[in-house]
């Protein structure tokens, strides 16, 4: 038997260092796309926050034209109006927070606002953090 043949034949796996390669390989391909996604569900949250409030929207009007125009003041919240939100529940926001109902406001063509604190559930913040309020278009 020639000598290459039986080189050949005891390398049958990779080695430690090889195998180290492909995993560090492996680990930074896997942070670049996480980082990718994070960013592409932060996006999705705040898009489905805002129709949630547009459904919130809805059944404020909804509640408005059965008490003759008038919203639930910011005492009463979107408790008083939950008979007209799917199954009976408020919504919360992507995050599972609650929304903060403030009414009547004090400036603005709407009687109502509707609050997200986003994310981190604190007032303030920006980019996933920063607060998603019901008056402000969306960017």
């Amino acid at each position: 038997m020639s000598k290459s043949r039986l080189l050949h034949r005891r390398r049958k796996g990779m080695s430690l260092v090889e195998i180290m390669i492909v995993i560090s390989i492996i680990g930074v391909l896997m942070t670049v796309i996480a980082v990718n996604v994070t960013g592409y569900l932060d996006d999705a949250n705040q898009a489905a926050t805002r129709i949630s409030m547009n459904n919130i929207d809805k059944a404020l009007i909804a509640y408005s034209a059965k008490h003759k125009g008038r919203y639930p003041t910011t005492a009463e919240g979107l408790d008083a109006a939950k008979k007209y939100f799917p199954q009976n529940e408020v919504p919360t926001d992507a995050w599972q927070n609650a929304f903060r109902y403030i009414s009547p406001r004090t400036s603005g063509q709407q009687d109502y606002g509707i609050v997200s604190l986003g994310k981190d559930g604190q007032e303030g913040g920006e980019d996933a953090n920063a607060d998603i309020q019901s008056w402000v278009p969306a960017e």
